[in-house]
């Protein structure tokens, strides 16, 4: 980040966490199972000064990429991460994500109390996120993640709406059962579509000869296909493959993409700013993945405005190479609590506005009328 950029801390004085639960346009199904609303844990900070800064934590209901969920979540913010936090006097935030690594908890908490200080000293200051990590502001592509459902006309049809709106690629949902006909499907119909796949860890090793089948159908890349502790399978597959992997779930911290980097497991790092455990641990991740010589993209979870929009700010970087996975709002849900509503353009860009913070506003109407449980700490 801009070594300039940072001068001054800020004072925590009081923390509100709003627990949130927005419903999906329709449900989201992966090899893991399916969720039909978003529950999301939203962090509130406000300074001595007055200025409130937000954040996002936002594990997907039961477990459904992790071992975390917003119940854990939301317990490990309120005992651990918010009273620590208001314990200090004042809050270097390029520090921060070294203090969040040393209290015990998860990365989705640590990801959301560090957005929340991020966007606290961003308005304290008058500037960008963007600009505090020393990147330049630029339209975001952007691409879609598409689930599984019961049938290949139900696909087909949602790649045909989604590539009507203008997305620069599309993602596709595999499992055992359910990956080479869909994927010959598609490229029966969209013979040129950018197209990959994403396991979500639902194979083995000796799934090889589904993945040389995959292998023929020229995908941009195939996410995550084994377990992800299974580091030296997935380089081991890679041999096989000329197809690149792509790590995401293996990819939860910079140990975890040394081990990757040592097996040669991943040829492409799919870096999710809740997973890591915020945006610094992303930015450094992805200075690590780039002198490796890996390329990178910014994934979701997906999450709600405030951290999709966060996302944004780090997926301007001129460092990753493919779409983002942050979509529309109006592709996961019914409403969102930032103003305005993430869009995409004809071309599939995300124009990101400016302004202080990530340029979205938070709603407070919107998020008063979704929230399920308040809790508020004063230091």
């Amino acid at each position: 980040m801009s070594t300039s950029a940072v001068n001054q801390s800020i004072a925590v004085k009081s923390a509100v966490l709003h627990r949130v639960r927005v419903p999906f346009v329709e449900p989201f199904r992966i090899s893991n199972g399916v969720v039909a609303e978003k529950d999301a844990i939203l962090i509130e900070l406000t300074t001595g000064d007055g200025v409130a800064g937000w954040g996002e934590a936002s594990p997907m209901s039961g477990a459904f990429y992790s071992s975390d969920t917003p119940d854990s979540s939301w317990t490990a913010l309120k005992e651990q991460f918010v009273p620590a936090l208001l314990s200090l006097d004042h809050v270097d935030p390029a520090r921060c994500h070294e203090f969040l690594r040393e209290q015990p908890g998860d990365q989705f908490s640590r990801a959301g109390i560090e957005g929340a200080v991020w966007d606290a000293y961003a308005h304290t200051r008058g500037m960008a996120l963007c600009e505090l990590f020393g990147i330049q502001p630029r339209a975001v592509p952007s691409g879609v993640a598409i689930g599984i459902f019961d049938t290949i006309d139900e696909l087909l049809e949602r790649v045909q709406r989604y590539v009507a709106d203008g997305y620069q690629r599309v993602k596709i949902k595999i499992q055992p059962g359910w990956d080479s006909e869909p994927v010959a499907a598609i490229r029966a119909k969209f013979p040129e579509l950018p197209l990959l796949v994403d396991a979500n860890a639902a194979y083995t090793i000796d799934d090889l000869q589904i993945f040389r089948e995959l292998d023929r159908f020229q995908l941009m890349m195939i996410e995550q296909p084994l377990a992800a502790k299974a580091v030296a399978e997935a380089g081991e597959l890679q041999k096989h493959l000329k197809t690149p992997l792509c790590a995401d779930e293996s990819a939860e911290s910079l140990a975890a993409l040394e081990q990757l980097i040592g097996n040669k497991a991943a040829r492409i790092i799919n870096i999710k700013v809740q997973r890591v455990g915020g945006l610094s641990e992303a930015h450094l991740m992805l200075q690590a993945a780039r002198a490796a010589g890996l390329q990178c993209w910014v994934g979701t979870m997906p999450e709600l405005g405030i951290a999709s929009a966060q996302a944004l700010q780090l997926a301007m970087h001129a460092g990753f190479s493919f779409p983002t996975d942050v979509e529309a709002s109006s592709r996961w849900y019914i409403d969102d609590v930032v103003e305005p509503a993430i869009e995409i353009d004809n071309n599939g860009f995300i124009e990101v506005p400016r302004g202080a913070g990530s340029g979205f506003r938070v709603s407070r109407e919107k998020v008063e009328r979704y929230t399920t449980a308040i809790e508020k700490v004063v230091s």
